[in-house]
């Protein structure tokens, strides 16, 4: 009988658990004038529907991003000008991609999957800035979930249903 609770309090919580996921980045941490891998982990669908795209806005001070292909999926790379100039390795850049598009595959709801691409963290962004990377999952049906939500002053990523995934810039520790 206690056996048979506990299993049922702890899917309870696995349900809550799954209803509550959302797109994260698996480093939340990136060193400011270096590379970053961005790993988006994607968990479910869109209400019981599959995902077909994975639109991604590559936020301001993140420099030549290039997308990881995936097999069965297409990418489209989106060119757009930067709001300020950024030095990157001793050059000008005011430009670059703006938005990453995967599409053309598909993740069932009950599958995850994770979409990938690589920048430069801008060295003029300083230590313990946020940096928010807003992502638009389509679906099927024309479901869509915006991951989009930035907290605003005196609020945390935990107090919207549908938070944008960031990580933190942090300075390059001494060896």
């Amino acid at each position: 009988m206690i056996r048979h609770l506990a299993l049922t309090v702890a899917g309870m919580f696995c349900i809550a658990g799954s209803a509550q996921a959302h797109i994260t980045l698996e480093q939340t941490e990136a060193v400011s004038g270096k590379a970053y891998k961005a790993v988006l982990r994607v968990g479910h669908g869109c209400e019981g529907k599959a995902t077909v795209r994975i639109r991604v806005k590559i936020p301001e001070g993140l420099l030549s991003a290039k997308p990881m292909p995936k097999v069965g999926w297409t990418v489209e790379k989106i060119r757009g000008t930067y709001e300020k100039s950024y030095d990157l390795y001793g050059k000008p850049v005011k430009e670059g991609l703006t938005e990453i598009v995967w599409q053309g595959g598909q993740l069932a709801d009950d599958e995850y999957d994770e979409f990938v691409f690589r920048a430069t963290v801008a060295k003029e962004l300083p230590a313990a800035t946020r940096i928010y990377v807003p992502v638009v999952q389509e679906c099927t049906e024309g479901a869509v979930e915006r991951w989009i939500d930035i907290p605003a002053a005196g609020k945390t990523s935990d107090d919207y249903e549908t938070p944008a995934p960031f990580f933190d810039v942090v300075v390059q520790p001494r060896s």
